[in-house]
Formats: C-alpha cells, structure tokens, sequence
C-alpha cells in the first residue's frame, strides 16, 4: 500500500503544475457537481431513453480511441487520432451531453456543460504540452494537420494511414489495448449513472421532490 502510494505520489510531481491543479480540481468539483446534477435533475422516461442513446456514441467514441491508444510508448496518430488529436475527450463530451439530455432540467444541463467547457478545455491543452515535450517535432507536425476537438471529416487519406500504420507497426483497433487502458470502466460508470438518474425519477414519481 505504501508504495503504491508513494508511486502515485511521484506520478503526480513528475506532471507540470498546470496539469496537476485541473486534474486535481476536476475531481475535487466533479463529486458535488454530480450530486447537484442529481438533485436539479428532473428526468422523465423519454429523456433518459434518449439519453442513453446519444452515451451509446460517447461510448462507441471513447471505445475506438481506447483501442488505438498506446500510452507513454507511442503518439496516436491513426484511427480516431487522425480526425481529432482528443477523441477520448470527444467521447466525454457526447457522453456529458447524454446526461443533459437525460436530466430534463436546464439547471443541471448548465452545471454539466459548465463543469466540461471549463476543465476539459484547459487538461486537453496542458496535456498537448506534454506530448509536445515528449515527442517534439513529431507532435508539431501532427498538430498542424489535425484539429485539436472538433474532427474533421477526413483523416488525410486510407494511404497515408496505413503507411503510418505500418511504420508503427500498428494493425489497428486492438481489444487487448482497450482493456489494458481500462476503458470499460467507463461503460460500467455510464450504466451506473443512468441508474442513478432513474432513481431520480423513481424518487420525483413516489414522493414529489
């Protein structure tokens, strides 16, 4: 347990400060931003149906960036990385947008959105120094062809990818790597959350609040 801690403690020095203050904060905020959320929630069957189908493409979107994602071996430049240098934040973003969809309150579609735009914005750009940092030119010639969040319609052609692909040696989506980063939690938070935005519902129908 000590060195556990101890190695999460070094993990945390070793990032840059900036990235370690909204990483911190995020997750400090994220606990009572989520409870406010529930508690100005007002969803109704329609909205939670809804809503789980637009998690669905959140959770196909991360799923996909999870499965070409290498980290601290390789920059990700194939896949969903040739569209948008952020796909996983891509996916968070479709995934925060279910939610506002599924809590039927403007109150806490704003409190949702708000959270999102104001630390999601500025982890993505402290991480890009990172990579920047760590891969140089490589991640600068990058940068230039592909969009920071927003993708385009096109990763820059089948060719192009698969000539990069071959230099990295990269086949493609990998399960393995899915697992290895450990996206399924996400699939397991998705589906607990939209438990718990039913029981909210459960609890407005039965008592009135």
């Amino acid at each position: 347990m000590a060195q556990t801690q101890n190695a999460n403690s070094a993990a945390e020095a070793s990032q840059p400060k900036p990235r370690k203050f909204w990483m911190r904060w995020r997750v400090r905020l994220g606990y009572p931003v989520a409870i406010l959320y529930w508690v100005f929630a007002t969803p109704t069957r329609h909205s939670i149906t809804y809503g789980a189908i637009v998690a669905v493409f959140g959770l196909i979107v991360r799923a996909e960036a999870a499965g070409y994602l290498r980290k601290d071996r390789e920059l990700a430049v194939t896949g969903p990385y040739a569209r948008t240098r952020n796909p996983l934040y891509l996916g968070s973003a479709i995934l925060a947008a279910a939610f506002v969809v599924a809590g039927h309150s403007p109150a806490a579609g704003a409190l949702v959105g708000t959270f999102f735009a104001s630390f999601y914005v500025a982890v993505m750009r402290n991480e890009e120094e990172d990579l920047r940092a760590r891969f140089g030119r490589e991640f600068d010639e990058y940068a230039a062809k592909v969009p920071l969040f927003f993708p385009r319609a096109y990763g820059g052609g089948e060719r192009k990818v698969a000539e990069i692909r071959a230099a990295q040696g990269d086949s493609g989506f990998s399960w393995a790597q899915y697992r290895r980063n450990r996206e399924y939690r996400a699939l397991v938070g998705t589906i607990g959350a939209l438990g718990m935005v039913w029981l909210r519902m459960w609890i407005r129908a039965r008592y009135g609040f």
